[in-house]
C-alpha cells in the first residue's frame, strides 16, 4: 500500500517515519517527485499525510484512498470535498502554542514591549515617559470568538490574570453569547477580542463589530485571516479607533509589502507562527502512526473530522 506524504519533513523525521511504518506501507514523498508527477502520485495512494491543494482532489477523489491525516487543525479549505473514507486532523495539538502566542502578543502590546525593543536597538531611553501608557492584562474584559480548543486554551492561560471572559459560540450552551446581535451589544464594554474562528466563518468580524469596540480595545486573531474584515480593521487602527492588534493570520499570506499592517505602530504580526512548538514534525508523525494503527485495528481514530461540517 502506498502512503503519499505531502508534508515537507526534515531528514531525521523522514527517517523516523520510514523506520516506524508497517512493512506493507510504501512511503512516497512529494519532495522526491517532479511537480507534474505529484498529483498522479496522490491518486495512487492508499493513505495520505498532509495538506495538498484542494484542486488536486478534482474532478474526483483518489479512488484507493482509505485514510487521510491532515497535518493542521484547520480544514476549511477542504469543505467542498465529500470523502467516504475517514479523515483526521491535528485536533488540539497546536492549541496551547497558539494561545500562548495570543497572550504573549496582548501582554506585549499592553506593556509596550515592541516599542521598548526598538528603543533598545536605537539606544533611546524613554524611561518614565512610557509608564503612563502601560496597561495591565489583569482584570481585562475579554470576548473569545469560538469555543474550540484554542479558545479554551486562551481561557486557561488568562485565568491567572483574573480576566472577565465571555465566549461567543452559536450552538454551544456553555457560551455566554450565541448570536451576532448579542456580540454587538457586548462589544462596547469589552477590552479585548480574541478571534479563534475557523475559515468557514468568512468575514464574520465585520466593520460594524469593529466599530462597536471601544477606542482602547485590543483585537487578536489566530483562527483564519478571512474571518476578519481586514480593510475595516486597518481603517480603525489608522484612525486610532482601536488600541492595537495581534495578528497571527491575515487575509493574504505572506503579507504583501504594501499592506499597511506592516507599518502600523500598535500592530504585532506573528506571521502564522502561532502554532509553532518543539518537536512539531515529530508530533505530526506520531499522531499519524497512531491513527494508522487505530485504523488497522478497527479502533476509533484520534481527532476525526467531517469535512463538510468543517469540524
Amino acid at each position: 500500500m502506498n502512503l503519499f506524504i505531502y508534508s515537507v519533513l526534515t531528514a531525521p523525521v523522514r527517517a523516523m517515519l520510514q523506520q516506524q511504518l508497517p512493512a506493507h506501507v510504501r512511503p512516497v514523498f512529494r519532495t522526491d517527485l517532479l511537480p507534474e508527477q505529484q498529483p498522479a502520485a496522490l491518486h495512487e495512494a492508499d493513505y495520505l499525510l498532509g495538506n495538498p491543494p484542494a484542486e488536486w482532489f478534482k474532478p474526483r477523489l483518489p479512488p484507493k484512498l482509505r485514510f487521510w491525516q491532515i497535518d493542521s487543525a484547520g480544514i476549511d479549505r477542504y469543505q467542498e470535498l465529500q470523502p467516504t473514507f475517514p479523515v483526521a486532523n491535528m485536533g488540539d495539538f497546536f492549541a496551547w502554542a497558539c494561545a500562548e502566542t495570543m497572550v504573549a502578543g496582548l501582554l506585549g502590546l499592553l506593556r509596550y514591549i515592541p516599542e521598548l525593543a526598538v528603543w533598545q536597538r536605537q539606544q533611546h531611553w524613554e524611561g518614565a515617559a512610557v509608564r503612563p501608557r502601560l496597561g495591565l492584562l489583569r482584570g481585562q474584559r475579554v470576548i473569545i470568538l469560538g469555543y474550540g480548543t484554542i479558545g479554551q486554551a486562551v481561557v486557561e492561560q488568562l485565568r491567572g490574570f483574573h480576566c472577565e471572559i465571555k465566549f461567543l459560540a452559536r450552538t454551544n450552551p456553555a457560551a455566554q453569547l450565541h448570536t451576532r446581535q448579542e456580540l454587538l451589544e457586548a462589544l462596547p464594554t469589552t477590552d479585548i477580542v480574541v478571534n479563534c474562528l475557523p475559515g468557514s466563518a468568512d468575514g464574520f468580524f465585520s466593520a460594524d463589530l469593529i466599530a462597536a469596540m471601544p477606542d482602547h480595545a485590543l483585537y487578536a486573531s489566530v483562527g483564519r485571516g478571512n474571518t476578519t474584515d481586514e480593510p475595516a480593521l486597518i481603517a480603525a487602527l489608522q484612525a486610532g479607533r482601536l488600541g492595537g492588534a495581534v495578528l497571527d493570520v491575515t487575509s493574504e499570506e505572506p503579507l504583501p509589502p504594501d499592506n499597511p499592517l506592516w507599518q502600523l505602530p500598535r500592530v504585532l504580526l506573528t506571521q502564522h507562527s502561532g502554532g509553532g512548538r518543539p518537536a512539531e514534525e515529530e508530533g505530526k508523525i506520531a499522531l499519524f502512526l497512531r491513527n494508522l494503527q487505530h485504523l488497522q485495528q478497527q479502533e476509533p481514530l484520534e481527532n476525526p473530522v467531517d469535512l463538510r461540517r468543517g469540524y
